[in-house]
């Protein structure tokens, strides 16, 4: 396999074959198609730039996302599932960068404005100041999303919706948008390990310091590129300058070099590294993993510096 641009080629190609008849992809070829995994590939697809052969491939699978999105604007993780999730903010972004599906996306956004994670509602009060937790301790005052109705923040879902926010034109930002973004970015900075970078969840648990992980580090990043002055963004860019020579999985170094990437950040070119590490286990052949290798590898070939959004997405 070759470097560069063939290289890249050779995983958007990837992701057309293994398109499923019905528009959608699963998470590994001939496996039944789910959102995320259609939504991120639809992304790197669309990102990609490539001429009108690739538009009956995402009007495809924009067609499989529309059929799937539920009645409340939300989108669940199969379809089927009786609720919404976390994947409507990845859906949404997608389809938004696709065109063509204004009403779905503007229902998606409601219903994420609308979808507030459990904490910080009357009974998590009550129930906390009964039994103050002695294991974790964050300010459950500020919230932004989780991965399923009733259940609390985490990092992740949290970064994707604010994401999709900040792509989005003000037209389309109510005010009550704009102060759940403001609220989510200050639960993210709350969350952050003391040291920097993110884990799904808690920074402190039992007054032990959390441990970062690339993923949650990188999505954080991406999702607070409007903050690169703070403090503890520089922190945490450093912490994971500091682990990026020794990531050994593609798709947490995909991501990683997206959010240093955003920041103007130096790298190491990717498409050595990856062709290595192609070579040993193939990716095992997921889904998700190649579509964000596409959108690190076109960022790699532009050799522009993106902003948060686009990196997210291109």
């Amino acid at each position: 396999m070759t470097s560069g641009p063939l290289h890249n080629s050779y995983f958007r190609d990837f992701l057309i074959t293994n398109q499923n008849t019905d528009g959608g992809w699963g998470y590994h070829p001939a496996s039944a198609s789910s959102v995320e995994a259609t939504a991120w590939a639809l992304t790197a697809l669309i990102s990609s730039r490539h001429s009108p052969p690739l538009s009956d491939v995402c009007a495809r699978a924009r067609d499989w996302l529309l059929r799937v999105q539920r009645a409340d604007g939300s989108w669940p993780a199969l379809p089927g599932h009786p609720q919404g999730c976390w994947a409507t903010s990845i859906v949404s972004r997608a389809l938004y960068l696709q065109g063509g599906a204004q009403k779905a996306v503007e229902s998606g956004l409601r219903w994420l404005i609308n979808a507030w994670p459990s904490e910080g509602n009357f009974w998590w009060r009550l129930r906390q100041s009964i039994f103050p937790s002695r294991v974790a301790l964050q300010d459950s005052s500020l919230r932004g999303w989780n991965w399923t109705p009733g259940t609390a923040s985490w990092v992740e879902p949290t970064a994707h919706a604010l994401i999709f926010l900040r792509s989005l034109p003000a037209p389309m930002l109510s005010p009550q948008a704009a102060k759940r973004r403001q609220l989510a970015e200050r639960m993210l900075f709350d969350r952050m390990c003391p040291g920097g970078g993110w884990n799904s969840g808690n920074p402190l648990v039992y007054g032990v310091a959390g441990v970062p992980r690339i993923g949650p580090t990188a999505w954080a990043l991406m999702a607070l590129r409007d903050f690169s002055e703070r403090a503890e963004v520089q922190m945490s860019l450093q912490w994971l300058e500091a682990a990026y020579g020794e990531i050994h999985g593609a798709a947490s170094l995909a991501l990683a070099n997206l959010s240093l990437a955003a920041y103007g950040r130096r790298v190491f070119r990717l498409a050595p590294a990856l062709d290595e590490m192609y070579s040993h286990n193939r990716f095992f052949a997921n889904v998700l993993t190649i579509a964000w290798v596409v959108l690190a590898l076109n960022e790699e070939m532009s050799g522009v510096a993106p902003t948060a959004e686009e990196a997210a997405t291109r």
